[in-house]
């Protein structure tokens, strides 16, 4: 505990509060989605999927806590950074709107919907569990700045865009936050420097927000009706009876877990070229175990190695940050608290933090990739574009009582919208960005067998729709004009690697003659 003690910095109260609030966020977008969207009774929220969903959040703070404990001890360093704990964002949305409301808008049984989506979970984790035995080659096979593009796309798109957007509609507030970001995070000399930043950031905002009328104090009042006591409790005879029928919604669940298995090696890798080198199967195995323990209680959304490793260690964070983070997601929703934090403390105060980390992870990749390879860096970087996109048009088009079928194609087309593109780039983005990622490093670097490898096996992620396609199946829609351009990418570079052979062999004799 003394050890535990020493590991807290001042730069451990920066990470704290942006990760704390960053997860905070989730699990009030989770609540929201599934009393507000869905339909699911508040108590079966509020009771039992808020506290499990904390409690795997914990446990995996818990082991990432230890994990940089034992490091710090055995390599004598007192900059070990533990790795940030936290939700699948992604998996907020999938669970919810392609498990939780289909069942439960077709059956109008609530219990039976949160029995599927544990199953779901269930099938995530023993994704990362099995995955875990191979991580660590599969690491050491994609290059380091393959891995660290794909998550700079996830940084920038998906982490810091919604943020800015957030930003820009408060700027009174945020513009202020973001200056002191800029000053005290990015700058060589920080302004009120007795003050740990985050905290700072987070007095500023609160303030600013107060001040312009953002907050008012009905929101306090009407937030302390989410007080009370929900311990978590044991739910297996729930998922038991929701296996047998399960089979039909966990088509999702198998390109949405490879992508959650993407996301922990890149996260990982992440961690590695800032110095943190942990070992990538004990941090699988951790949030495959945290998972399936929050399933079991009754939360059908998996954990994973939060983003941002570098932004957290660049704030000055160490080891406590993490620990506190996952006591607070723990606590918050035991006792109903995350609606009242958020009545005190403003989003527009929180988002810019948000903003810092997907800068500085995106940052991350600049620095640790070669010259020759910089390129790769933005071609990893367009599926997460399409992603964004797409997703916004998802949703403009759902909020006017439309789709893009309903309006057309052709339609769309003519207005410079070309959502067919959208789709097909966009859709399996964690994948196809290091799927493109390794075809364009391979071609670069003159790896050309290494590349046939790549598109070989981009050809069958399309074949099976878990890349370029809207839903998982085999050889459907357009899926095989995908398999044939892989494939045939595949022949260019076998025949590339052949004229090289060639090309070598003749030179070779003519060396020796000489």
């Amino acid at each position: 505990m003394n050890r535990l003690k020493l590991q807290w910095t001042r730069g451990d109260w920066a990470g704290y509060f942006g990760l704390m609030t960053n997860n905070l966020t989730n699990l009030l977008t989770m609540m929201g989605l599934l009393i507000f969207v869905v339909g699911i009774p508040t108590e079966i929220v509020y009771g039992r999927i808020a506290p499990a969903f904390g409690l795997a959040v914990m446990t995996a703070a818990i082991c990432y806590t230890w994990f940089g404990i034992q490091m710090a001890k055995h390599t004598g360093r007192s900059d070990v950074t533990a790795l940030p704990s936290g939700p699948s964002a992604p998996s907020i949305f999938t669970v919810t709107f392609l498990v939780l409301m289909p069942v439960y808008q077709t059956t109008g049984d609530a219990e039976f919907a949160i029995q599927i989506g544990l199953v779901w979970c269930f099938v995530e984790a023993l994704i990362l569990i099995g995955g875990s035995f191979l991580g660590e080659s599969i690491r050491r096979m994609i290059p380091r700045t393959v891995l660290l593009s794909c998550l700079s796309g996830l940084g920038l798109l998906l982490l810091a865009m919604n943020p800015m957007l957030q930003a820009f509609e408060a700027p009174t507030v945020s513009f202020i936050v973001l200056l002191l970001i800029f000053i005290n995070w990015f700058g060589k000399k920080p302004i009120f420097a007795r003050i740990p930043t985050g905290l700072l950031l987070l007095i500023a905002g609160a303030a600013l927000a107060w001040i312009s009328g953002l907050q008012s104090p009905e929101a306090i009042k009407a937030s302390i009706a989410s007080f009370g006591f929900h311990p978590p409790t044991i739910q297996i005879s729930s998922f038991m009876d929701g296996l047998p029928h399960a089979l039909p919604y966990l088509a999702s669940a198998v390109p949405l877990g490879l992508a959650n298995y993407i996301f922990d090696l890149e996260n990982i890798e992440s961690a590695h070229a800032a110095g943190d080198e942990y070992n990538t199967r004990n941090v699988m195995l951790t949030n495959g175990l945290a998972s399936i323990l929050g399933c079991l209680m009754g939360n059908p959304f998996p954990v994973t190695v939060y983003v941002g490793h570098a932004g957290w260690k660049q704030m000055g964070a160490r080891i406590g940050y993490t620990l506190a983070s996952g006591v607070t997601m723990f606590i918050v929703p035991l006792f109903g608290l995350g609606a009242f934090m958020l009545s005190i403390i403003p989003m527009t105060a929180i988002v810019p933090i948000l903003v810092f980390i997907g800068v500085v992870t995106a940052n991350q990749v600049v620095r640790e990739t070669p010259k020759a390879e910089v390129p790769v860096i933005f071609i990893c970087l367009f599926p997460w574009i399409a992603n964004w996109a797409l997703t916004m048009m998802k949703s403009v088009l759902s909020a006017a009582g439309t789709s893009a079928s309903e309006i057309g194609t052709d339609v769309l087309h003519s207005k410079g919208v070309y959502w067919d593109g959208l789709v097909h780039l966009g859709s399996g983005a964690p994948l196809a960005s290091m799927l493109w990622g390794c075809i364009a490093i391979f071609a670069i670097m003159n790896k050309p067998l290494r590349g046939a490898i790549a598109a070989a096996c981009g050809a069958f992620l399309a074949l099976l729709g878990i890349i370029h396609a809207p839903a998982l199946g085999l050889a459907q829609g357009t899926s095989m004009l995908f398999v044939i351009a892989y494939l045939m990418m595949a022949a260019m570079l076998v025949v590339k690697h052949f004229l090289d052979s060639r090309e070598t062999a003749v030179t070779q004799p003519a060396d020796k003659t000489a």
